[in-house]
């Protein structure tokens, strides 16, 4: 497994998100995504399954120091009453002593930033994650989180597939030395229909998921996978073994749309950079 190194942590490059999946289905799967090699796995308090995801990599007999574990304080929790308990719960939840990434799900507009980032250095200084992170900010989100944090910064997780343009977004994370990390690299499924990037693996010999992964690796992101289903996972694990040409990178960034968005609710979701 290649690894994103950003600002001292080392991330494997693809990970194992579980959004959207019940706890028979992650109690199901991971067995199967560790078998294939994953060792990164990312979910979020907001999910629901941190408990399922903490039983599975138990029952399967995972070691600690091999996993990468992420997980993501949700914004009803944004508050120093509730914010380092649920850090605490979601440890018990995982059955770990810390993660190894600790996120901030969404910027909202309840908290201002900096409050929201004190919150995470104070549960990083008591040694309840590894390193810390933010999803789902906007260009000075992110730089303010920066200027404002003790420890580093190392990922911002997006939304990130080929129907949507981040350049800017992804130039300042470089600029600052954090890996963007990508979510919803699918399109919700519009990836896999789509006859550009099916053309492209049918050359390849790889299915339509495949390329996108690849298309997203590529470009130097933590990228995140997703099946229910246990024969998949070794598809969205081999995407190791072939190179997109220049020109396909191309040809799949060129079916960008200028309403390409699919994720922004609205309370959590900032004013997105066009």
């Amino acid at each position: 497994m290649i690894t994103i190194n950003a600002n001292g942590a080392a991330i494997p490059a693809l990970g194992f998100g579980v959004f959207r999946m019940s706890d028979a289905e992650v109690e199901r799967v991971v067995p199967a995504a560790l078998d294939v090699g994953f060792r990164h796995f990312d979910t979020a308090q907001i999910y629901g399954n941190e408990a399922a995801l903490g039983r599975a990599l138990a029952a399967a007999g995972a070691k600690r120091d091999e996993l990468f574990l992420t997980t993501k304080v949700w914004v009803d929790n944004y508050s120093e009453a509730q914010f380092a308990a649920s850090v605490a719960e979601s440890l018990d939840r995982l059955q770990v002593n810390a993660v190894d990434l600790l996120l901030l799900h969404w910027p909202g507009d309840a908290v201002p930033v900096a409050e929201q980032i004190a919150l995470l250095n104070a549960v990083k200084a008591a040694g309840k994650t590894r390193h810390i992170g933010v999803s789902n900010q906007n260009i000075a989100q992110m730089r303010e989180s920066v200027t404002l944090s003790a420890a580093p910064i190392v990922t911002n997780q997006v939304e990130v597939h080929p129907y949507l343009d981040q350049t800017r977004l992804v130039a300042a994370a470089r600029d600052a030395g954090i890996a963007i990390t990508a979510y919803y690299g699918m399109a919700d499924g519009r990836v896999i229909d789509d006859p550009v990037v099916k053309a492209i693996g049918d050359a390849h010999g790889k299915t339509a998921a495949q390329v996108g992964l690849r298309w997203l690796l590529q470009q130097g992101f933590v990228t995140l996978t997703k099946t229910a289903k246990p024969e998949r996972a070794a598809e969205n694990f081999a995407v190791f073994d072939f190179t997109l040409t220049p020109e396909e990178m191309a040809r799949i960034a060129g079916l960008a749309e200028s309403n390409g968005r699919l994720v922004s609710p609205a309370g959590l979701a900032p004013v997105w950079d066009l």
